[in-house]
C-alpha cells in the first residue's frame, strides 16, 4: 500500500501542472515592440557580429556562462540500470533542479540515444559552443571513463562525469575527517573497496592523489578480489590488481583501516566489520540499503566512524554537497576544464566546513542543539549555507592557481558577496522548518479530514514526520477516501464529534465551553451542541491539550473557523486584537505580510500591536523581522490621516519597542530596495537592513497585495497564520492545495513546540 502510494504522489508530482520540473524564463524585458526588436530582429544582429568577430564574447552577450548541459545516454540510470535516454530524463531534470537551487546555475538537459563511444562524444563536442560547462551523468562504465577523457581533451570548457567523482571529493573529505579522529595517515591505512565501477575508480584516484598508496589497495568486482593473475579486467581494473594472496571480501577486509562499499546492500557481515583494524573507518555507500545496515555495523564495536548514502543516518555522502559549487567556481573564473587541482580543493574546503562552528540555523534545522565535528558529523549536511561560500571560491582559486581559469577574480570580497545574494533563501525556511518539527512531533488537529486533500496533506505529515494528524470528519467518509485514493492512515486517530461514541467527550469540552461563556448568552445544552461542530471541538482539544494545534477553513467561511477559536482559546496575555499573516515566498527570502485577514481599519495603536504581534511569529522561525510599515507616503510626504495613523504607530513603535528594527511611514517600494532607502531616506532605520516584514495600513490594502503577489509573481503565499491566540490555530484559504496545506501544518507544529 505504502510503496502503490509513493508511486502516485511521484506521479502527480512530475504531472500536475506543468509536466516535468523545470521550464525556461526571460531574463530582459518583452512587453514592447521595441523590447521585441533588440532581443530578435534587428537588434539581435549586433551581438551577434561581436560574438563571430570574438568567440570569447558569447560569454559577455549570451547565457552560455552560467549554462550548464547535464546530459545522459540512459546506460546507467540510479539503481535503475540501462533504461534509455527518454526514461532518464527525469532524473536529468531533477539534476538540473539541484543545479538551480544551490548555485544558481541554469541547466539544459540533453539525452543522447547512443550508446557508441565515438558518436556520443561527436554528439557532446558539436553542440558544446551552446554552453559554459558539461556534466555528464548515469553513463555506464567503462563507457563513461573514455568519454570523459576524450571531452575533457578536447573541448575548453569544463567537463565532469558525476557519477564518477561526486562521491569521490564528498567522501574523499570524509575519509581525511575521519582519518583525523581515526589518528591515522593516509599513506599508512589499507582500504577495501567493494565495487568496481565509475563511482569507485574515481574515489580511489582521488584518494591516491591525497597519499593512499595503489599497494596498499583492495579492489574487489562481482567476481571477487581484482588480482593481477586474472585474465578478465580491463585497463581501469588493471591498475589496481594486486598481488596479495586474497580471494573473496572476507580475507581482505581482515585489519583493513577503511572499508569503501560502492556495490549493493548486505554484503558486508558483522563478524568482517569485527575483523577490521583500531578505529575502522566504514563507508557503506550503496542506496537504498547501505552494504551493512547502520545500526548492525555500530552494534558490533564502539570505536567504528561510518558514513551511508543515506540521509536518515549521520555522516551521508550526498553528491549535492559538491557539484553545483564546483561548477559555480569553474564557471565564475570561466575554467577551461576540471582538473585534479580544483576537485582536491573541493575536498579540503568540505573537509574544514565539518570542523568549524556549525551556524545555528543548521542546528535547528536538522533537529541538533550542537552538530560539532566528531564521528557523527563528518561532512557538513546538505543544507548548510557555508557550502556555496566555501567551495566555489576554493574551486575558482584553484582553478587560477593551475593557470586554466580566462577569467581570473580579483576581488575575492566582492565575489563572495555576489555569491551570498545569488540564492536567496527560497527553499530554505520550510525545509528548515520541517526539520525543526521532526525534532519532537507534535499533535496536529485537522478539522476537515473528510475532504480528499486534507486527507492526503495528513497522509504525507504521518508519513514524513511532520506531525501526528488526528482526523475530524465523517467516519465512513474517510475511510471510503482511503480506500479510494490507497492512503495509509493506520494508528492515525480518527474523530466524528458527531458519534454518539463521544456524547461524553462533547459534555466535557462543552461544560467547558458554558463556563467560558456562560455570561455571555449562552447555555450549557447549547454549548454542549456546539462540540458537535468540528472547529469548535477542535479548539477545544487544543485549549484542554488534548492536541497541540488546529488546522481548518479549506471548506469554511473565515468567520466561521476563527470565531470559535476566539471564544475557546482566547488571546495571548496582553493581546487585545489578533491579526492574520501570509508568508511570500521569494528568491530572496520570506517576506512576512500582516495584517491580510482580520483587522479592516486598524487604528495607529492597532498597526503598532499588530507589527509586535507579527515581529514574535517571526522570530520563533529563528528569522530577525525588519519591519516596514507601509503607506502611500514616505516620512510625511503627503499629510493625510491615513498617513498620520502610520507615522504615529512607528513613534508608539520607538518608543515602547525600541529593539524592534522598524520604520515607516513608507511606500512599498522604497521598503523593499536598499539603494532606494540609503539614496532618499538616510536618517532611517532601514538604511541597509533587508526588509522581510510588511505591515499595511488596512485590510484592503494588505489583502489585495499578497493576492497580486501570489497570482501575478506566481509566488507562493503560505496562510494566514493566526497571531495572537494562546495557542496554535491555523486558517487555511478556501481550496487550498495538498503542498499549501502540509506547510500549514509544519507551521503549526513548529509553532507549538516552540511555545512550548
Amino acid at each position: 500500500m505504502a510503496d502503490k502510494r509513493r508511486q502516485i504522489e511521484a506521479l502527480d508530482y512530475h504531472s500536475e501542472g506543468k509536466p516535468g520540473k523545470i521550464e525556461i524564463k526571460p531574463t530582459k524585458p518583452y512587453s514592447s515592440q521595441r523590447d521585441l526588436a533588440l532581443a530578435y530582429s534587428p537588434g539581435v544582429a549586433e551581438p551577434c557580429k561581436k560574438i563571430a568577430e570574438e568567440k570569447e564574447l558569447a560569454y559577455k552577450y549570451t547565457a552560455k556562462g552560467n549554462l550548464v548541459a547535464v546530459i545522459s545516454n540512459g546506460t546507467a540510470v540510479l539503481g535503475l540500470g540501462d533504461i534509455g535516454p527518454e526514461a532518464s530524463k527525469p532524473v536529468m531534470e531533477g539534476k538540473g533542479l539541484l543545479f538551480k537551487i544551490f548555485a544558481d546555475i541554469d541547466v539544459f538537459d540533453i539525452e543522447v540515444d547512443n550508446k557508441d563511444v565515438d558518436a556520443f562524444v561527436n554528439t557532446v563536442k558539436a553542440i558544446a559552443p551552446t554552453f559554459g560547462g558539461i556534466n555528464l551523468e548515469d553513463i555506464k562504465a567503462p563507457e563513461c571513463f573514455e568519454i570523459e577523457k576524450r571531452l575533457k581533451e578536447e573541448l575548453d570548457i569544463p567537463v565532469m562525469h558525476d557519477d564518477q567523482h561526486g562521491t569521490a571529493i564528498i567522501s574523499a573529505a570524509a575519509l581525511l575527517n575521519a582519518l583525523e579522529l581515526a589518528e591515522k595517515k593516509i599513506e599508512d591505512i589499507r582500504i577495501v573497496v567493494n565495487g568496481a565501477g565509475a563511482s569507485a575508480m574515481a574515489c580511489i584516484n582521488l584518494y591516491v592523489a591525497l597519499g593512499a598508496r595503489k599497494s596498499n589497495i583492495i579492489m574487489l568486482d562481482s567476481k571477487g578480489v581484482i588480482r593481477s593473475d586474472r585474465n578478465d579486467l580491463n585497463e581501469y581494473k588493471q591498475a589496481f590488481a594486486t598481488n596479495r594472496d586474497f580471494n573473496q571480501l572476507e580475507d581482505a577486509i581482515k585489519d583493513a583501516d577503511v572499508f569503501l562499499g560502492l556495490s549493493r546492500g548486505n554484503i558486508l557481515s558483522k563478524k568482517m566489520v569485527k575483523s577490521m583494524a583500531e578505529n575502522p573507518i566504514v563507508f557503506a555507500l550503496a542506496n537504498p540499503d547501505p552494504e551493512i545496515p547502520y545500526d548492525e555495523a555500530m552494534s558490533v564495536r564502539k570505536d567504528i566512524i561510518m558514513a551511508t548514502g543515506r540521509s536518515d543516518h549521520p555522516n551521508q555522502v550526498n553528491n549535492v554537497l559538491g557539484f553545483p559549487f564546483i561548477f559555480r567556481g569553474a564557471l565564475d573564473v570561466r575554467a577551461t576544464t576540471i582538473n585534479e587541482e580544483m576537485k582536491l580543493a573541493a575536498v579540503k574546503a568540505i573537509a574544514k566546513i565539518a570542523k568549524e562552528p556549525v551556524p545555528e540555523e543548521v542546528n535547528e534545522a536538522y533537529s541538533s542543539r550542537n552538530l560539532s565535528f566528531g564521528r557523527d558529523f563528518l561532512i557538513p549536511k546538505p543544507m548548510d549555507p557555508r557550502l556555496l561560500m566555501a567551495i566555489a571560491p576554493a574551486v575558482a582559486k584553484a582553478a587560477i592557481d593551475s593557470g586554466v581559469a580566462q577569467k581570473p577574480i580579483e576581488d575575492w570580497a566582492k565575489y563572495k558577496m555576489e555569491l551570498s545574494t545569488r540564492l536567496g533563501l527560497d527553499i530554505k525556511l520550510i525545509k528548515n522548518m520541517t526539520e525543526r518539527a521532526r525534532r519532537k512531533l507534535q499533535r496536529v488537529v485537522f478539522a476537515e479530514a473528510d475532504n480528499y486533500k486534507v486527507l492526503r496533506a495528513a497522509q504525507v505529515v504521518r508519513d514524513e514526520e511532520i506531525a501526528m494528524p488526528i482526523l475530524l470528519g465523517n467516519h465512513k467518509r474517510i475511510q471510503a477516501l482511503m480506500e479510494e485514493y490507497g492512503l495509509d492512515l493506520e494508528g492515525v486517530k480518527i474523530i466524528d464529534p458527531k458519534e454518539e461514541s463521544w456524547q461524553d467527550k462533547r459534555y466535557e469540552y462543552g461544560d467547558v465551553l458554558f463556563e467560558k461563556r456562560q455570561r455571555r448568552g449562552i447555555t450549557q445544552f447549547e454549548a454542549r451542541q456546539k462540540m458537535r461542530d468540528r472547529n469548535h471541538f477542535g479548539a477545544m482539544m487544543v485549549n484542554q491539550g488534548d492536541a497541540d494545534a488546529f488546522i481548518s477553513g479549506i471548506t469554511r467561511n473565515y468567520p466561521e473557523t476563527i470565531r470559535p477559536a476566539l471564544q475557546i482559546i482566547g488571546t495571548e496575555k496582553g493581546v487585545s486584537r489578533i491579526a492574520g499573516m501570509y508568508i511570500v515566498i521569494t528568491k530572496n527570502g520570506p517576506v512576512f505580510f500582516a495584517d491580510t485577514t482580520i483587522n479592516v481599519e486598524p487604528t495607529a495603536q492597532d498597526l503598532a500591536d499588530i507589527a509586535v504581534l507579527t515581529a514574535k511569529s517571526v522570530e520563533r522561525m529563528k528569522i530577525k523581522p525588519r519591519i516596514a510599515m507601509l503607506s502611500f507616503a514616505n516620512f510625511g510626504s503627503s499629510e493625510f490621516e491615513q498617513t498620520k495613523k502610520v507615522s504615529d504607530a512607528v513613534k508608539i513603535l520607538h518608543e515602547k519597542h525600541p529593539k524592534l528594527v522598524v520604520d515607516g511611514e513608507l511606500q512599498a517600494n522604497f521598503a523593499l530596495s536598499k539603494d532606494l532607502m540609503k539614496e532618499k531616506f538616510p536618517f532611517s532605520k532601514l538604511v541597509n537592513k533587508k526588509v522581510n516584514v510588511l505591515i499595511f495600513p488596512n485590510l484592503s490594502a494588505g489583502n489585495i497585495a499578497y493576492k497580486l503577489v501570489q497570482e501575478m509573481g506566481e509566488l507562493e503565499a503560505i496562510g494566514p497564520v493566526l497571531l495572537g491566540l494562546k495557542k496554535p490555530v491555523h486558517i487555511l484559504q478556501l481550496g487550498s492545495s495538498v503542498r499549501e496545506i502540509v506547510n500549514m501544518a509544519t507551521i503549526a507544529a513548529v509553532d507549538a513546540q516552540t511555545r512550548k
